[in-house]
């Protein structure tokens, strides 16, 4: 049942250049659904056709508490367009089906309950069969943009079964590089892996799949500016390429998507970085921190960001592989 202080709340703020008008009695409530408004509007043609071919138009016509960010048509031809697809009937179902769950949240967030956060989404990928999709949400201002792909153009469209926020864009199922890119908070991370002199190329191995799925440690900005104090170094491209590469290999394990309810105490990891102990991490519970082979210790400050090709969980430190 919807929660009436919540939408005193919202009544109090519409701004009608954004919002939808219900102007159905309380009788007919219960048919105002989120697949019937997107129905009554012709910029969401393509969703409600990508719905039905889905074949989630049950799901989203029917009980909960649903938030859904609903593209436009527009942002549907640019996905097409962007990914060679001729019309939405040459995507594949399985696909189509798991794209649009990616824009669906099992909970009713108006855009007052939004804040920069990692939320999850209905959408599976190939990595994880039980930990769902992962959204970034950035919340600046009166700005909301998800996976750093996706801005809310009109907020707040409220349904008898949840809520609807208009979007420019689709949001496609993220992989481990995607994600980092969304969240300004990696962008030192990013920098390093995009890195023109790296010997490995890691854009393109940790978006794709030969190695999938990954579970990466992923350090925060603040952590690399403190390694960099620790080696009494200028920037990162002052650490020799071989060194720098050996350390971004040693936060990466191949072919493992381990949820934080998979970490064991005293449990070793090997990495990607190549055998041996000097290659391995040391996993410590409560709280919850790894060590390095150089004895250093890291805490994990978060942990199952899903991606569709691995699992993200974020350290305050860089981790040193042994020599």
């Amino acid at each position: 049942m919807k929660n009436n202080l919540k939408k005193l709340a919202l009544f109090a703020t519409l701004s009608t250049s954004l919002f939808f008008v219900n102007c159905s009695s309380d009788s007919d409530s219960d048919s105002n659904t989120i697949v019937s408004i997107a129905s009554d509007n012709s910029e969401f043609s393509s969703l409600v056709a990508a719905i039905e071919r889905a074949g989630l138009t049950s799901t989203l016509d029917g009980s909960g508490n649903f938030t859904v960010f609903a593209p436009t048509n527009a942002a549907f031809a640019s996905f097409l367009n962007a990914n060679g697809f001729a019309t939405l009937n040459d995507v594949p179902v399985p696909l189509l089906k798991e794209v649009l769950l990616n824009h669906v949240i099992n909970d009713e967030f108006f855009s007052n309950e939004l804040s920069t956060s990692y939320v999850k989404t209905l959408g599976k990928g190939a990595a994880s069969t039980t930990n769902t999709l992962s959204m970034y949400v950035k919340v600046t201002g009166s700005a909301v943009k998800l996976n750093g792909v996706s801005n809310v153009t009109g907020a707040d469209i409220d349904a008898s079964n949840g809520v609807i926020h208009k979007v420019d864009a689709v949001i496609g199922l993220p992989t481990v590089v995607s994600h980092a890119v969304a969240n300004t908070d990696f962008s030192t991370l990013v920098t390093a892996l995009t890195a023109s002199d790296n010997i490995t190329n890691f854009v393109s191995v940790l978006s794709g799949t030969a190695s999938s799925p990954f579970t990466v440690f992923a350090p925060t900005n603040a952590a690399f500016t403190g390694l960099l104090t620790e080696l009494g170094a200028p920037s990162l491209t002052s650490i020799p390429v071989d060194v720098r590469d050996s350390v971004l290999k040693y936060h990466v394990v191949a072919g493992a998507n381990v949820l934080s309810t998979s970490l064991t105490n005293n449990q070793n990891v090997q990495m990607l970085s190549g055998s041996g102990a000097s290659n391995a991490v040391t996993v410590l519970l409560s709280p919850a921190r790894l060590r390095d082979a150089n004895d250093r210790m890291c805490n994990i400050v978060a942990t199952d960001v899903q991606c569709a090709n691995g699992v993200i969980h974020v350290l305050d430190k860089v981790l040193l592989p042994g020599e």
